[in-house]
Order: C-alpha cells, then sequence, then structure tokens
C-alpha cells in the first residue's frame, strides 16, 4: 500500500496533554498555546474537556478557553464531552466538534470510568442525538488498543467491536489509542488490519504514546497500513492518570520532522510548532519531551 501525500495531525496537547499537569495553568496559558498551535498551521485542535473539575481538575475553565482563543477559518477546536452535561456545556461554549471516548479493556473500562464497555457505548446514545440535532460532529477515542495495565494483551478483535460500535452510532472516525504505550509495529500493522475490516481505513486514526520509545515507529507502520491521521501532543505532554507508568504521547515535533522526512504534506511549520512547545515548557518549568525540540536546540 502506497504512504498518504497528506497527514491530518490531530493536535491534543492542550487536553490530553495538560490534563495530567499537577500544577495549575491559567487560562491565559492555554489560550496562548492554543494561538501557538493554530499559528504553527494545526488543523484540529483538542482544546479542553467538559468533565467535573472534580475528576479533571486542570480541565476546569475549558468554557473560558474557547471564548478566548482566536479561531482561525476552517480549524477544527474540538472537546472531550464525555456526557450530555458535558455535550451541553461544549454546545454552550461555541464548539462544533466533540470527542467519546471508549475502552477496548472491560478492566480499564471499570477502573477508568466505573461501568462496562458495553454501558459506556450506551451512554453515547443521547450525545449522538444531541449533536445530530444540533450538527456537532463527533470524533471517538479508543483507548488499550494494543495492551492494557490490567488485562495485560487485548485482542484486535475485541477493538474492531468497539470501533465498529462507535462508528456505526455516528462517529464520522475513530481514534485507536496505545494508551500504555507497549504496542509494536507488527502489533499495530496486525490491529490496523483486524479493525479495518470492520471500520474504513480512512476513517481510522492512531493515537501512540511513547512510554516503551515505540511511537514513531508505530506511526510509520499505520502509515504502511494506509492511515493518515494521528494524535499527538505538543512537546510531548502528557500521559494517563490510569495508567501508571504511561509516558506522554507522541511529541507533534517529532511526527512531522518523520512526516517531513517522508515527503509528506501536513501543513504545518516546523519551526513555528517547537517555538509553541518552548514557550508550554517554560509556563511548566520543565524539558520538552519532543527529541526533535532537544537535539534542535542543542545545535
Amino acid at each position: 500500500m502506497p504512504l498518504p501525500t497528506h497527514v491530518r495531525i490531530v493536535e491534543v496537547g492542550p487536553r490530553d496533554g495538560l490534563q495530567n499537569e499537577a500544577q495549575p495553568i491559567s487560562v491565559t496559558d492555554k489560550v496562548q498555546l492554543v494561538d501557538a498551535l493554530t499559528a504553527a498551521g494545526l488543523g484540529y485542535i483538542e482544546v479542553g474537556s467538559f468533565v467535573s473539575p472534580k475528576w479533571v481538575p486542570q480541565m476546569a475553565g475549558s468554557a473560558e478557553v474557547f471564548a478566548q482563543i482566536q479561531r482561525k477559518p476552517g480549524v477544527v477546536y474540538g472537546a472531550l464531552a464525555p456526557n450530555l452535561r458535558g455535550f451541553e456545556d461544549a454546545l454552550a461554549a461555541g464548539v462544533k466538534e466533540v470527542a467519546v471516548f471508549a475502552a477496548a479493556s472491560e478492566a480499564f473500562s471499570r477502573r477508568n470510568i466505573n461501568c462496562s464497555i458495553s454501558e459506556s457505548l450506551e451512554r453515547f446514545g443521547p450525545i449522538m442525538d444531541a449533536a445530530r440535532q444540533h450538527g456537532v460532529t463527533v470524533r471517538g477515542y479508543v483507548s488499550c488498543v494494543l495492551g492494557c495495565p490490567y488485562e495485560g494483551h487485548v485482542a484486535p478483535e475485541q477493538v474492531a467491536l468497539v470501533a465498529r460500535e462507535l462508528y456505526a452510532m455516528g462517529c464520522y472516525e475513530v481514534s485507536l489509542g496505545d494508551t500504555i504505550g507497549t504496542g509494536t509495529a507488527g502489533a499495530t500493522r496486525k490491529m490496523f488490519e483486524v479493525v479495518s475490516k470492520e471500520v474504513p481505513r480512512e476513517k481510522l486514526a492512531g493515537h501512540f504514546h511513547d512510554t516503551y520509545g515505540q511511537a514513531v515507529a508505530n506511526i510509520y507502520a499505520s502509515l504502511l497500513e494506509g492511515i493518515s491521521v494521528f494524535d499527538s501532543s505538543i512537546a510531548g505532554l502528557g500521559g494517563c492518570p490510569y495508567a501508571k507508568g504511561a509516558s506522554g504521547n507522541v511529541a507533534t515535533e517529532d511526527v512531522v520532522y518523520l512526516l517531513n522526512g517522508l515527503g509528506i504534506d501536513t501543513g504545518i511549520d516546523l519551526d513555528a510548532l517547537m517555538l509553541a512547545g518552548q514557550q508550554i515548557c517554560t509556563v511548566l518549568g520543565r524539558p520538552t519531551g519532543s527529541r526533535v525540540a532537544k537535539a534542535r536546540s542543542a545545535q
């Protein structure tokens, strides 16, 4: 299968990246991050999450962030909305696209959202109905597609079942996430091969964490399978509070560097991207998780 000529990057740093930070992050700093990502040429930015601040304190203020960002025509500014209340809050904030998430692992689903996979999918029914009514698009996430911190191996057939349900209920795209970063290139290819029998490849995306240093290899393996949408996080921010030891998402800078080297168009300015990463890392008082940014800054 030939490599895609264009790849769409879904930037999850402002949501998935920041939600696990211990220190409070101001609305102003979040707005500056989103605006810097817009300026770098990102076409899709997941800005925040409409969940109870009791559960995810860092996502408090998502409505204020949406009110203050400089929206650029043609750029999607999405948000996580895991329940109907969250969807209603997102709608009130002017959000045009929301994301819902399910797990491919029963144990992870119960530990993460206190319900079974089937119960979690049932909860999305009212969100999908409301989204159709208000012209809001919905993206789906499946977590633990290449391994679970509680169950270990996750069968690709199980991933396919959950992805099929999300697609059937109206998610226009389903992002498959290696939440604990244990996946390898071979397992990644096999997983997409199996899932694509239930959901078309052009409706699938990859979401890789770099815990074992395999994320870039897994993205290349996904490209070989015809996948052309990838989630990534500026400066490699993020992790998973329910998966001990899971490091950040793959760094957007590293993904863009890979794609540039393959001659694949992203529409993203790597220098502007690295600047955005440097700015948020300064705010957080920590080094970047991007190997490309580290290497460039050392030159």
